[in-house]
């Protein structure tokens, strides 16, 4: 299984709950959602996240994806996974809490 992970505020995630998909902010701001590779995570919270409460830690599986998938260079020269439309949560394999 090809995982790669989404970082989202529980309230965010729970707002959407009864919607077949997942729209970040990015989304409408930025024209994709932002994820990250297993390895990417913990830079990702640390660089973003640090002291923001009750997060959740999406596992999606990439050949689930019914939107655009890109890998695009970060300002830190790292690849990230881009996602060009909505999350489709049938692609959502875990939901894990993070704090």
């Amino acid at each position: 299984m090809n995982l790669i992970y989404h970082i989202v505020a529980t309230a965010d995630w729970m707002s959407q709950e009864n919607q077949p998909e997942y729209k970040a902010d990015s989304l409408q701001t930025e024209g994709f959602i932002h994820l990250s590779t297993k390895e990417q995570v913990s830079g990702t919270l640390r660089r973003y996240y640090q002291n923001v409460p009750d997060l959740l830690l999406l596992h999606v599986e990439v050949d689930k994806l019914t939107q655009p998938l890109k890998y695009e260079t970060a300002t830190n020269n790292e690849q990230f996974p881009h996602l060009y439309g909505p999350l489709n949560k049938d692609a959502v394999v875990t939901v894990e809490k993070l704090n």
